[in-house]
């Protein structure tokens, strides 16, 4: 997990996807923090990924930096703990605190229930870490 969460934060933007009406939907995102050893990711819940991830707990992050990328493919949850909006809060002050607060009942955060992760690159073999 703390792998993955480097890598996605050494991105800056990654990409998540989610589905609905079996449409795919893809957007950016740039904030993901671990808390208690799960990976977390943050989105607004009056936003269509909320709906989406609430409906289809299946999504896939993609990311990519310095030649190599990340595909984590997984199910996610809903933490409604104050606890883990606050350390998403504390590992990306800079970026949420403009769009968030902890006690703003907008403020959501998911994290990894399972998942894989695959990081490739051109010039080397795939590699598989599980979350």
């Amino acid at each position: 997990m703390e792998e993955i969460q480097k890598y996605l934060k050494e991105c800056g933007t990654f990409y998540l996807a989610t589905c609905q009406d079996g449409q795919p939907r893809v957007r950016p995102f740039g904030a993901v923090c671990g808390f208690e050893g799960k990976l977390y990711i943050v989105t607004n819940n009056q936003k269509d990924v909320y709906r989406q991830m609430k409906a289809n707990d299946r999504v896939e992050i993609c990311g990519m930096n310095k030649g190599t990328w990340l595909r984590l493919t997984g199910r996610v949850k809903e933490d409604t703990r104050r606890e883990a909006r606050q350390a998403m809060m504390n590992e990306n002050q800079a970026a949420l605190s403009s769009m968030y607060t902890v006690d703003d009942g907008l403020m959501t955060v998911f994290f990894f229930e399972e998942g894989t992760a695959v990081l490739s690159s051109f010039t080397q073999e795939p590699r598989t870490i599980r979350l």
